[in-house]
Order: C-alpha cells, then structure tokens, then sequence
C-alpha cells in the first residue's frame, strides 16, 4: 500500500484542535506533524485537507445490520457502506438476527459474513438468553465486543425474562454487558390501558406513555443494582428519560467506570412533539420522549453521566414502517448522519468538535477496550475521517445510501459533510462517492 500524505488539516484529537499533517504507511497511522511541512518534503498520494478537520474514525458500539435473515430491510455490506459514507469506520452488530446469534457458531458465522462484504470494521455481540449462559462463557474476551441482553422485549423477542438467569450472567460474565433496559410487565399494563381506551387505533403519539419513563427506570435500576452487587461491567444503551440519569455518575472518564451508558442520536434530535409530523417512522424502543428528557439527556452527555453518543441503527422497510402503531417496525436507520447531526449541534453553539470525537471516537474505544482505535496516535491503525465542517447539503432520498432508501432525515439541510474516509489506511469513501477496497478488519479488543 503506498504512503498517503494528509496535509494542512485541523486535528481533533484527545481534547485538542491542532493544525497539523498525519502520514499513513501500510494501514497504520506513521506520523503525526505538528509543524508546517514544505512542499518539497514529501513526494507521493498527498491530500489537501486545508479547511477541513481531521477526527478518528467514529466507532458505533450499537447497530442492527439484519443480516442473517432479515436482509430485505439491510445487510452488513449495504450498511457498512452507508457508515463509511457518514464517518463511521467501526461497529458492533446485535444479535436479533434470524437466526439469532446466540451461539458461538452463529457468533462465528457472522463473522465470515462480515469478513468478506463488510467496508468497515466490525464486532459482533452475542445475544443472551433464559438458557444459553454456556454459550456466552464460552466467549473469548479479545475477539468480542460483549454480551446484550435485552431486559425487555423489541425487535426479534429476545426477552431475558428469568431474574435468576440475569444473576447468573451478572455474575460469571467477563466481558461487558450491553443492556436494552424496559420492564416489561409495565409495558405490557400500558398496552392493556391504551387499547381498552382506544382500540387498536392508537396514534404514534402515545408511543412513550406505553413504553414508558416508568419502564425504562425501573429495568434501568435493576440492571445497575446487579452491576453494583457483581461488579459486572454494564453499558446501558440508548438512555432515553431524564429520571434514569440519576444512576450514572460524571466527572469520570469512561475508562475508569464499571457502569457505563450511551444515548442515541434519535434521542438527542426528536422529541415527542415530532410523532405529530413524522408519526410511525420515529416509532423506536426505547420510544423517544418529552423535550424535558432530550435536554436532560444532552445536558447528561455534556457533563459526563452519559458516555457514549450511538445510533441505535435499525432500518426497516418504508411499508413496515407506515404500518398502524401496533404493526408499525421500531426502529430508526440513522448510522450515515449521525456525525452530521452531532456537527450540526456545534453549528447551532451546543457543543464542541472536541466533546463530539470525545463521545463518537475516544470514549467507544475506551469503554470496549478496543485496541488501537478510537484516536489519532501514531501506531494506531489509520481509521480516519476528513470533514468539510463547512458545506451546505440538504438529505435526499437519492443520496440515502441505506438498503431500507429512507432516512427520518429527510429533507434535512446540514452544514457539514464528510469528504474523506480511511479504514485502516484504505480509502473508501471521497466525496460523495464509495471507493470498493480491502474489507474492514475484525476488532480486537485489550482484556
């Protein structure tokens, strides 16, 4: 692989913004340039990233790529495709797949998928179950992300229902513990409620009193004591209520937690007052909520009790999505827009370049233990992303690279765009335009 040159960029990186020139030498980031480099100092591929900023490659610790079985929705090269496009060159994958991945030869064959068709680079979760606890001990802590458990039910069923069953994976789990926190019995008494007063003609609008603030604090509050009494590793996805806050503690940097806990972008952007326009097509699990709770939430992510800014990314089709409320798919395609969306954010004066590469770049590598990833460092593998901070552009169906063809985005205008990104030194999205090269590489992970 030749030597590729980035020069005249702004650096965000580990808190800084410096101007400054990386050198990539055979997948791996060689150099790091503080000072002004001559013309003549360098001959090879050089790229001009004057007025552009330079971050890591962001690493989503939360996708749902469908594939096996659900392929008519997405597929890992599809989606892999659409994450390089929007600044992501990293993810890890859920199991509610068909069949679901909760075994170590379904864990492994995801793998060979990915391994052959995936653009970026990849970790799967193996998902766990009322009994399958041998499977998941089974795990080798340097090849994989960790465990999900869903402590409620969404897309795929994969209820883990057993209060003994979480004790015993609490307990004997050696890697993290990625929880999908809703009570369940609380769910299921909010149905009953809304439809003896409505029917099964309820609008979008009352998504989040049924999947409620209640339901997500009190599963939420369970999966933090038995992180507490076990001193499991716990990372809490997509939080979506102000009142959960109160389990995260800030002011510590995610390496040094043992509870951990991410929001997701949906959740940052909407509110409840957006189901009136967009309806259905913001249906997700947990159900996005009140304008009270999405500030609270971004307050959260700027002072450090939330840790990580994912996606959540769960295409569906447009038809599964337009369905009535009680058929309508959960879930949000949103991996290609949503470093756009946190820039917009810092357009807007809310948040700094630095936080976002803190919250999308620094902190999944952390938390994960992801080896050399996650930041610009010299001998770390050169996953790295250039941004056009300041470019007009409106989202189109046209220029939707999901499978699924529709974005909750649409029609949005940002002020930012990705212009170039590298996986591990390769270059595989420039302007607009997919550039096929070297499949992503497995993640690997310092336990």
């Amino acid at each position: 692989m030749a030597k590729i040159l980035i020069r005249n960029a702004t650096i965000i990186n580990e808190g800084r913004k410096f101007k400054g020139n990386v050198l990539i030498n055979n997948e791996i980031i060689e150099k790091i340039y503080e000072e002004p480099l001559a013309d003549s100092i360098y001959e090879g591929t050089v790229i001009d990233a004057k007025d552009k900023i330079l971050i890591p490659g962001v690493i989503d610790d939360h996708v749902h790529f469908r594939e096996p079985g659900l392929t008519h929705k997405a597929d890992i090269a599809s989606e892999s495709r659409a994450s390089v496009a929007g600044g992501v060159t990293s993810f890890m994958d859920m199991p509610n797949t068909d069949p679901q991945t909760i075994t170590q030869d379904l864990l492994e064959e995801k793998y060979r998928i990915a391994e052959k068709s995936s653009l970026a680079n990849y970790s799967f979760y193996i998902g766990a179950t009322d009994s399958n606890l041998k499977e998941l001990l089974k795990i080798n802590p340097r090849e994989v992300c960790g465990i999900k458990i869903f402590m409620g039910s969404s897309t795929g069923n994969m209820l883990v229902s057993n209060v003994n069953t979480l004790k015993d994976i609490y307990s004997q789990s050696g890697v993290v513990i990625a929880a999908h926190c809703e009570d369940e019995d609380t769910i299921v008494r909010n149905i009953k409620k809304y439809k003896k007063e409505y029917g099964q003609n309820i609008h979008a609008r009352y998504h989040p009193l049924i999947r409620s603030t209640e339901a997500c604090y009190k599963s939420s509050s369970l999966a933090v004591k038995l992180a507490l009494k076990y001193n499991t590793r716990l990372h809490i996805l997509h939080v979506s209520t102000g009142k959960e806050l109160k389990l995260f503690s800030g002011g510590i940097p995610a390496a040094e937690k043992r509870i951990t806990s991410e929001v997701s972008i949906h959740h940052l952007w909407f509110s409840d007052s957006d189901y009136e326009t967009l309806g259905t097509r913001i249906k997700c699990n947990p159900a996005i909520k009140s304008d009270n709770d999405r500030e609270a939430l971004f307050k959260a992510m700027l002072e450090g009790k939330i840790d990580v800014v994912g996606t959540d990314h769960a295409p569906h089709t447009i038809i599964e999505k337009n369905s009535s409320y009680f058929k309508a798919a959960s879930g949000l395609p949103m991996i290609q827009h949503s470093l756009l969306a946190m820039l917009e954010f810092y357009h807007q004066g809310r948040i700094t370049l630095e936080k976002i590469v803190e919250k999308m770049c620094h902190a999944p590598a952390d938390i994960f233990q992801v080896e050399k990833r996650g930041y610009i460092r010299e001998g770390y593998w050169a996953d790295l992303v250039l941004v056009d901070i300041n470019h007009k552009w409106e989202v189109t169906s046209e220029n939707i690279l999901y499978k699924c063809k529709w974005s909750p985005f649409e029609n949005v205008i940002f002020h930012s765009d990705v212009s170039h990104t590298f996986v591990n030194g390769n270059l595989v999205y420039r302007e607009g335009n997919i550039i096929e090269s070297s499949p992503g590489k497995r993640l690997l992970f310092v336990r």
